[in-house]
């Protein structure tokens, strides 16, 4: 999962190389922190938080089959 946040966020930002992501688990969930530059971070939001809700729809979508839940927390 990690790949694929790294691999949609790189696409939509300007500052590919600045793209860290970070995992980590926390009671039933893995958790997936998401860090841009900060010019960036609208563009990972995106307008109304319409960017970030795709992304973590299609987390949700992918982690289906597994009992984890996945979660995105976006960082400045």
């Amino acid at each position: 999962m990690k790949e694929l946040v790294k691999y949609i966020a790189q696409r939509l930002v300007d500052n590919p190389d600045k793209v860290d992501i970070s995992e980590r688990e926390q009671d039933q969930a893995l958790i997936i922190k998401l860090r841009v530059a900060k010019e960036d971070v609208g563009k990972i939001i995106g307008k109304q938080g319409r960017t970030a809700k795709a992304i973590r729809t299609i987390l949700n979508t992918a982690s289906a089959k597994g009992q984890q839940k996945i979660l995105l927390e976006i960082a400045e």
